[in-house]
Order: structure tokens, then sequence, then C-alpha cells
């Protein structure tokens, strides 16, 4: 069973797709990091390799993952997101990490 989730996108990506900040994505059970990804990369193709490597499918180190107000970044991308992601209630945030010094 196919359900809607909503992924909000930094700035950089928004552009890239040329989209506003939430998009929605069709994913099937069950709904974890990977399978929203696949999910989104399915759908907006410019996306691949942006949020994470396409040859190891590992997340980019300065892209972080949040849902529910928790990282989940470093979460295994199997594990199941919480039930208000997978069922549209709150949305998957992509969020670009801040670097310097």
């Amino acid at each position: 069973m196919a359900t809607m989730v909503r992924v909000v996108l930094p700035l950089h990506l928004q552009r890239l797709a040329s989209v506003r900040s939430e998009v929605q994505v069709e994913v099937a059970s069950p709904v974890t990091q990977r399978s929203v990804l696949d999910a989104l990369e399915q759908q907006f193709p410019m996306l691949r390799g942006t949020i994470r490597d396409q040859q190891t499918l590992k997340r980019r180190p300065l892209l972080r993952l949040f849902a529910c107000s928790r990282d989940v970044s470093h979460e295994s991308p199997d594990a199941p997101l919480p039930e208000r992601v997978a069922q549209g209630e709150e949305p998957l945030l992509v969020v670009g990490a801040i670097a310097g010094g």
C-alpha cells in the first residue's frame, strides 16, 4: 500500500528541482528514509546525487534528515520513519548543515 509522504527541501534543492519548499511523494510501505529518498529521486531525477551519493547511497555529510523534530540522519536507512511522517501528518525535513570555522 502506498501513501503520500511530505518532504521539505532546503532552498538550494528547491531551486534545482523547481519546486516550493514542500513536495509530496508516493511511497510504498514500509516508509523508511531509503524508500522516501528513492521516491523523491524518481519523481525529481535532478536531485539524484544531491542528498545521497549515487554509488553508495549514503547520505551526504552536510545534509541532515529530521522526522517529528528528531534527527534521524544516523539511523538505519531501512528503519521505519515515525508513523506521523508515514501517514503524511508531519514532513520529513532535509536540512542543509552549516559549516565553517
